[in-house]
């Protein structure tokens, strides 16, 4: 168990004096509270600007299981996550034909804070949500596509912004108990400290060895504490939250000793690692806080934040391939300052006669980092590739608005421009030094017609936009190689647009339809060993998504949602990972007496894994089981969960790559497929009582 920081002792405490203390909720978040129980989504005809926009609520994220915090995200209808090492890494994610490797143009956001970290050790917008409380989200707002002029960096593919809640009905224990070492604790609660004030603390002890041959020894530490006042129209809030992990990982391992079943002479399987010092350990630590105000002139949100980062993480990909005798280890460590703030004004007005609506908003971001990697063995550093400090600032501002220019059609007109200003100070390679800057507009469009017949039609059109890692923009030289090589753009353009319809028409049926496009002037692609994600070829992307959500009874609830899309480079190549179709369809019985149950059908197509389609990855479905019983004897919102993960024990993999490893005896690197397996089936039971 990793010793925690003094400032998750401090969260701890107050967390515990929160949750034993009265339990007290204002009458207005009471009624929001009741709005939750009553829908999974928030996604009727007439709430978004896009087919492909929406609200998840509380009560959905409550009905089926989720195996790690990132998988929250497998919610957005579309989206898969899985992991390709230990579970305190940051999660891979899949959505409209990317790999998204660990966020790379999917914006995450959590209380207005970004999680996604430019020019990050690992990979570029590396999104670790492992420091998520799921039991505190309230929400999670959801859209694709670059098409809305609040959504900034990494947000062409898609974005979320997660809401923490500021109060709950009743302080609460938890504990999980499941197989292979997992346990969990979470203690939360919350209390009126003044008149109109209310603190929220949480506490989160977690361990997990997993079906490892190698045991993860995985030790979680996270706590929150938040202080709100005020009301919806004129409030305020502010956020302590810490989080620490450290893990030992199984990373992928290549297909053919899997097929062998030996290495050296002994059994190897699925769960077996060839590097048992692999792993990491992590830490974040943030102070936000938010106020907001309603009045006759329009609503104000003001919101800021600073942020302490760091990550050392140790992996292997190759084996023994670069360095026989050590073996190819390497470690690429992150240490950063993060602060920022935002603001926007949003005003009802009239607009040429015509009634509308415009907000205005600045964003700035800036970043103070150390990041290098390192040869390593046995998570020694016998080498140095790159280190480098970084300074970076990205800072956007945005208007749009919103016209309606009938009762039937609508329309949002934006535009917003970002400007990134970089500074690398290269401590190993002082030739990569340097400063660069650039800018970006990215103009917006909807048009919204309808309601007819409880249906409306979306068009949809927009720029947006990515940022490649700061070290790229100044590099001169190959830290490895010595060769001269090419410096990348600060910021890449994409392009999108999308056709979208949503109906209500059959009375307990939801249902949404987009066609989308969208095109990258130069795709991202991590290369482990190279410490940066590296710019590549232009793309294409076009697909189809279909959501549905069926209340047949108040009781019974399906959601299914089906993707497909197709992906190529600009010169006709295939993008590797690049998943082809995924599948997700949900069926949940809800308040059956003391009874809920949830069964989720989880489908993970197949995809490229080489440029000329020669070698694909296997498709995977999996199933995961519910079921709940309300315990009142034991307090209010207390009751037993039984959680079942893989419910048909299939043998399939969260991720796969090809590339060339080498093991010590062979007498070249091999080309091979390298899988890291899925979890087989997975018990977890949890009791929570409610005080």
């Amino acid at each position: 168990m990793p010793r925690p920081h003094p400032t998750l002792h401090l969260l701890a405490i107050a967390a515990l004096g929160v949750c034993v203390g009265p339990a007290r909720a204002q009458q207005l978040a009471m009624a929001e509270q009741t709005v939750e129980v009553n829908a999974h989504y928030d996604n009727a005809v007439g709430s978004s600007d896009a087919a492909s926009q929406g609200v998840i609520r509380a009560e959905l994220l409550k009905s089926r299981p989720a195996l790690r915090p990132g998988e929250v995200l497998e919610f957005v209808p579309g989206m898969i996550v899985t992991q390709h090492s230990g579970d305190g890494k940051a999660n891979q994610y899949f959505l409209r034909g990317f790999n998204l490797d660990h966020g790379t143009d999917f914006a995450t956001s959590l209380n207005g804070m970004p999680v996604n970290m430019p020019t990050h050790a690992h990979g570029q917008g590396y999104t670790d949500l492992n420091f998520l409380l799921p039991e505190l989200v309230q929400r999670i707002d959801y859209r694709k596509g670059p098409y809305f002029a609040r959504s900034g960096d990494f947000a062409s593919a898609g974005a979320a912004d997660i809401v923490y809640r500021t109060h709950l009905d009743a302080p609460f224990g938890q504990l999980t108990l499941g197989q292979n070492g997992y346990r969990r604790g979470v203690l939360g609660g919350s209390g009126d400290v003044a008149p109109g004030t209310t603190l929220l603390g949480a506490i989160e002890l977690m361990g997990n060895d997993g079906p490892w041959a190698v045991p993860e020894g995985l030790r979680r530490v996270n706590g929150v504490l938040t202080l709100h006042g005020g009301s919806a129209a004129q409030g305020w809030q502010a956020s302590l939250m810490g989080y620490e992990a450290r893990w030992t990982s199984t990373d992928q391992i290549p297909q053919r000793l899997i097929d062998a079943g030996t290495y050296q002479g002994q059994p190897f399987g699925r769960f077996d690692s060839l590097d048992a010092s692999d792993g990491g350990n992590t830490s974040r630590f943030s102070l936000s806080g938010e106020w907001h105000r309603l009045s006759e002139t329009g609503n104000t949100k003001v919101s800021a934040y600073a942020m302490r980062y760091r990550l050392k993480l140790f992996s292997n990909f190759s084996y023994a391939a670069e360095r026989p005798e050590d073996g190819d280890q390497f470690s690429q460590q992150d240490a950063r300052g993060v602060y920022g703030l935002s603001a926007s004004h949003t005003v009802d007005h009239v607009l040429a006669g015509l009634p509308a609506r415009s907000e205005f908003g600045l964003q700035l971001r800036h970043d103070r980092i150390r990041v290098g990697l390192f040869d390593t063995a046995a998570r020694q550093v016998i080498g140095t590739t790159r280190d480098d400090q970084v300074r970076e600032t990205l800072a956007g501002v945005y208007g749009q608005s919103g016209v309606e220019f009938t009762p039937w059609l609508r329309g949002v007109v934006g535009l917003r421009a970002d400007s990134l200003r970089t500074r690398v100070d290269s401590l190993s390679l002082p030739a990569n030094s340097g400063a660069a800057s650039d800018a970006h507009l990215s103009p917006k469009l909807s048009l919204i017609a309808g309601p007819f017949q409880k249906t409306e039609l979306f068009f949809n059109a927009g720029r947006g936009f990515h940022s490649n890692d700061a070290r790229g923009t100044t590099i001169r030289v190959d830290p490895k190689s010595g060769e001269p090589v090419d410096r990348v753009p600060g910021l890449v353009a994409s392009r999108g647009i999308e056709l979208g319809a949503r109906s209500e028409l059959i009375p307990g049926l939801q249902s949404s339809l987009a066609l989308w496009r969208l095109n990258f002037d130069s795709e991202l692609v991590y290369v482990g060993d190279a410490g940066a994600t590296e710019a590549s070829a232009a793309s294409r992307r076009h697909g189809v998504e279909l959501n549905n959500r069926w209340t047949p009874a108040r009781w019974f609830l399906v959601d299914a949602d089906f993707a497909w899309t197709h992906a190529r480079f600009n010169h006709g190549d295939r993008i590797p990972n690049a998943v082809d179709k995924v599948a997700s369809v949900a069926v949940t019985a809800r308040e059956l007496g003391p009874w809920s149950a949830s069964l989720q059908w989880r489908y993970l197509g197949s995809g490229a894994l080489i440029e000329d389609n020669s070698v694909r990855s296997t498709s995977s479905l999996t199933t995961n089981l519910r079921v709940t019983r309300k315990l009142p004897m034991l307090g209010a919102d207390s009751e037993l969960t039984l959680d079942v993960f893989n419910l048909g024990n299939r043998r399939v993999n969260d991720i796969q790559y090809f590339y060339e490893s080498q093991m010590p005896g062979e007498a070249a690197p091999v080309a091979d497929r390298h899988v890291h397996p899925a979890e087989p089936r997975t018990l977890r039971l949890t009791l929570r009582v409610g005080f």
